[in-house]
């Protein structure tokens, strides 16, 4: 007996349980048709039970619901939603990677987390991409929060960015709230990271005090940047995200 992971898109198919739980396909084969040309990825497993994953054309499968993988933490034990995120990341990986960089040749696998050019010999693995957090206060009552561009909603978050090569995390930090807000940080202190399949990034989180500066916000990035008290919070992310973890760890502060 396996775990199935089988995403059509962004939607991962859910079994439902009697009881109106849901759960990951367990079973001996795969849930559903699978092509000749289908790739099905050999995944760590979960705990003593191996773990597939592999991508359908269509969700509409009789028997098992589709649901976002955003959404899926909502549905799933915590375990099960963080193999659903590692299996999108590589079913991401292995559709970016089907020929070579170098010379073009097609890529096949190698090893579970490998793939090797049939021409050149050139190997690749799975890549992620880092990004900072951060939680910046002032005083003991007031937080920075923005509101960027590409949420798809109307709640705000924390000030976030990608970290750029040659840089550590803290100057990324220090970096990306100076260009999205203007201001200045100090006491930069690391508060825990986050595995974030969408699609394949890892959030880094920290904490930071208010050193100076007037808010100046990025209008390319940012709809609004402001601070906050316990008091008067806006909409906050959702549960899943380390920017709420951080968040409630200072409301309990």
């Amino acid at each position: 007996m396996r775990y199935f992971f089988v995403f059509c898109k962004d939607e991962l198919l859910l079994q439902q349980l009697a009881d109106g739980s849901f759960t990951i396909p367990l079973c001996e084969e795969p849930p559903t048709e699978v092509k000749p040309w289908t790739t099905v990825l050999n995944v760590s497993p979960l705990g003593d039970t191996e773990v597939r994953a592999y991508s359908i054309d269509s969700p509409a499968v009789a028997g098992f619901v589709p649901c976002p993988l955003r959404q899926s933490y909502y549905k799933l034990p915590l375990e099960l939603y963080l193999k659903a995120g590692k299996c999108a990341e590589l079913l991401y990986w292995d559709k970016s990677t089907r020929f070579c960089g170098v010379c073009g040749g097609p890529m096949k696998m190698h090893t579970d987390i490998s793939k090797r050019c049939e021409h050149c010999g050139k190997e690749v693995w799975p890549q992620v991409s880092p990004a900072i957090i951060v939680r910046i206060t002032r005083g003991s009552d007031e937080v920075l929060m923005a509101r960027a561009r590409n949420f798809r909603g109307d709640f705000y978050g924390l000030i976030a960015g990608f970290v750029e090569t040659g840089e550590t995390l803290e100057e990324a930090v220090v970096r990306e709230v100076r260009e999205e807000t203007g201001l200045e940080v100090t006491n930069i202190r690391y508060f825990g990271s986050q595995p974030w399949p969408y699609p394949c990034g890892l959030m880094v989180g920290f904490t930071a005090d208010y050193a100076g500066g007037q808010i100046h916000v990025q209008r390319e990035e940012l709809k609004n940047v402001a601070w906050f008290n316990r008091q008067h919070l806006p909409k906050l992310p959702e549960k899943l995200s380390i920017a709420r973890r951080l968040i409630d760890d200072w409301l309990v502060s």
